[in-house]
Parts: C-alpha cells; sequence; structure tokens
C-alpha cells in the first residue's frame, strides 16, 4: 500500500491498515470474480443502471508486526458494485462481503503485504508490496509471488516502494512516489523514488529514470525541490493517449513529515506521452488540505473521461477515513460526490477487470 505506515486498526478482530477497491466487468470480460456488468437500452430510468460493476476493496495492515499471525502476513479484498446511469451524469456505489483474506510469508525486516495498487496485466489481476518490492498474481484468492522489483536504478539492494502501476503497449509500469528521498526534514537523500519500473510480460525489467518527467510535472504548478509533489496513482489513458494523475501531496515547501499531511490535492494532472506537454486541472473543493488521492481509475466505455476515485485522510501517521466520488474530466463535474468508507482505514487500489 502506498503512504506511510500507520498505527493499528481493529476490524472484525483483525488489525488492518488500508484497502484497495477493485472492480469487475464480467459480461464484456469474463473475470474469476465473477462479477457483472451489463448495458441496459439508454431510455432507462434516470436510476436505471447503464454501467454497473461490482467492486472489490482490499485492506492492508499497518506494520507486519501487527499483521501477521503465525508465519503469514495479510491483507484483505472486498466486492462492491458502481453504478452509472444512462445519461452518464449519476453515479453510485454499493459494498458487498464477505472479505477475501491474502497472505503471504514472504517479508522485509518484520513488514510485508503492504500493497500499493491493483491492475490487471496479461490477463492477471495484480498487487504491489512497496515493503518487499514484490509484484504479486492474484489467483484464486491466492497471493504468488512473480517479480522483485529493487530501487532506483536497479542495482540496489533495497526493495522499490512501488506506489502506482498500470498498463500501457503490452508492458506494466510501476511507479513511486515521484519526488526526492529526504530526510524526515526534507534533507535530499536521492532520486530513487523518481525511477518507473517497466515489466513486460515475461517479467523482464526494465529500469526508466523518470525525473524529468516528475519535475515537468512540478514545473507546471511552480514547484522546485524543495518542493514536491507525492504520486501514489498515475494510469496510461490509451483513448486519449495521455498520462494521469492524481497526486496525493502538493507542495511549495520542503517535506515536513508533521505538515505533510495537510498537503492533500484536489488537482489532476495530464502530461502527453513524451510529456512534451502538461496540464492541470482541479476536481472539486480541496478544503484544508487532509484529503489526497489515493488511487483512482477510468471507468469503462467513457473514452477515459469519466473517473472514479479515492481520497484518504491521516492524522499522526493514522488513518481518519476514506472517501470514494465519481467525475468526468471533460467538464470537471461530479457524478458522485465525495463519500465515505466504513471503517477508519485508509483504502487503495482500484481496477476493472
Amino acid at each position: 500500500m502506498a503512504g506511510q505506515a500507520c498505527s493499528p486498526c481493529l476490524r472484525d478482530g483483525i488489525l488492518a491498515k488500508s484497502w484497495f477497491i477493485y472492480f469487475n466487468l464480467s459480461m464484456v470480460v469474463v473475470s474469476f470474480l465473477l462479477l457483472v456488468y451489463y448495458l441496459p437500452s439508454r431510455d432507462v430510468h434516470h436510476r436505471s443502471v447503464y454501467n454497473n460493476t461490482l467492486l472489490l476493496k482490499s485492506k492492508k495492515e499497518p506494520n507486519g508486526d501487527v499483521n501477521k499471525t503465525g508465519s503469514h502476513w495479510h491483507a484483505y479484498l472486498e466486492r462492491g458494485v458502481l453504478g452509472l446511469n444512462a445519461a452518464l451524469d449519476h453515479a453510485w456505489v454499493e459494498w458487498s462481503r464477505p472479505n477475501v483474506v491474502l497472505k503471504s510469508d514472504m517479508a522485509a525486516k518484520g513488514r510485508a503485504m503492504e500493497l500499493s495498487d491493483l491492475v490487471v496485466f496479461d490477463g492477471n489481476l495484480l498487487s504491489v508490496d512497496d515493503r518487499t518490492g514484490l509484484i504479486y498474481k492474484i489467483i484464486d484468492n491466492q497471493i504468488v509471488p512473480w517479480v522483485f522489483l529493487n530501487d532506483g536504478p536497479g542495482n540496489t539492494t533495497k526493495a522499490f516502494k512501488a506506489e502506482w502501476m498500470t498498463v500501457k503497449d503490452e508492458f506494466l509500469y510501476v511507479g513511486g512516489l515521484g519526488k526526492e528521498w529526504t530526510t524526515g526534514s526534507g534533507q535530499f537523500v536521492n532520486e530513487y523514488p523518481m525511477w518507473v519500473k517497466r515489466v513486460s510480460i515475461n517479467g523482464e525489467v526494465v529500469h526508466l529514470d523518470w525525473s524529468t518527467n516528475y519535475k515537468m510535472l512540478r514545473k507546471l504548478l511552480g514547484i522546485e525541490f524543495p518542493g514536491y509533489i507525492i504520486h501514489e496513482s498515475c494510469h496510461w489513458s490509451n483513448s486519449q493517449q495521455k498520462w494521469f494523475f492524481l497526486p496525493r501531496r502538493v507542495s511549495h515547501e520542503a517535506y515536513d513529515e508533521n505538515q505533510d499531511e495537510y498537503k492533500g490535492s484536489n488537482i489532476v494532472l495530464m502530461a502527453s506521452e513524451n510529456f512534451s506537454n502538461v496540464k492541470a486541472i482541479e476536481i472539486g473543493e480541496k478544503g484544508d488540505g487532509v484529503r489526497g488521492f489515493s488511487a483512482f481509475q477510468f471507468v469503462p466505455n467513457t473514452g477515459d473521461d469519466v473517473i472514479v476515485a479515492l481520497k484518504s485522510e491521516e492524522r499522526d501517521g493514522r488513518p481518519i477515513a476514506s472517501y470514494i466520488s465519481v467525475f468526468r474530466i471533460s467538464d470537471r463535474s461530479l457524478l458522485m460526490k465525495e463519500s465515505r468508507l466504513e471503517g477508519a482505514y485508509k483504502f487503495e487500489g482500484l481496477e476493472f477487470a
């Protein structure tokens, strides 16, 4: 999962850190979760479903000490439904039960299963652990290690702190925070989080230096180091031939671990394929800055114009709440205002399959 580890929360007797949300489209693409997607005629009543998708959310433990049971670490998946009406001007979400428990016995320094995102790649549902650097395949509700990612240019011994995943040109792209690694007081250490990993369907990894790309996005907002943008979500739009970023934090000031929790963003960043053209828009209200984007996904059959997104709120390193919203890029309209998700968890990861 993305972001800093938080203190433990208790739900149903299980300590938990955060969640993912997983959207399924099985009438169009049959998925192993057997969830449905269908398209009734467009002349149906306003509340009737045009796009209806079962959701799945997953939560992760705050750290390897509290989410460990015996020799296993845990993360969780949960289903739900995303609906859009025929006019594509109203959306709603409904959740279902039970949870799917994902277990692993692989850890780094006593921590594991801090999953950061979900994506379907080459017919497989994948997630990535930002503690161990492992990309996992989720098969029959089991988590199977696939590829290890190490930090920076790939010649390091430290695991890559992966925050987002997307698919472009039959490759999986995995990115980190997108800012310089600094101390808690903002002192420069390295640029390793500004590297991106390109993974082939055979698991071959190419390490890409994206520091110039990330800095182009910062420059658009008038930010120079030690100011920063923290990215936990990015997707390539094949329909629009653009990169989309929904930043978690945006700051014109140096990183401070105490003030960082108030740097939340309502900004959507868009970039051409080679980042030669970049654009920013605002969606909704920023408020007091405690909420920042943690994940998003394009809603299918909307030309990548409609986005479902997650925001989360933390205080003193503890998750306070997560929120889900649906909006349209072209006119910046909200199809569903930010709606609080149940529990004091940080939700991450959105996918349709």
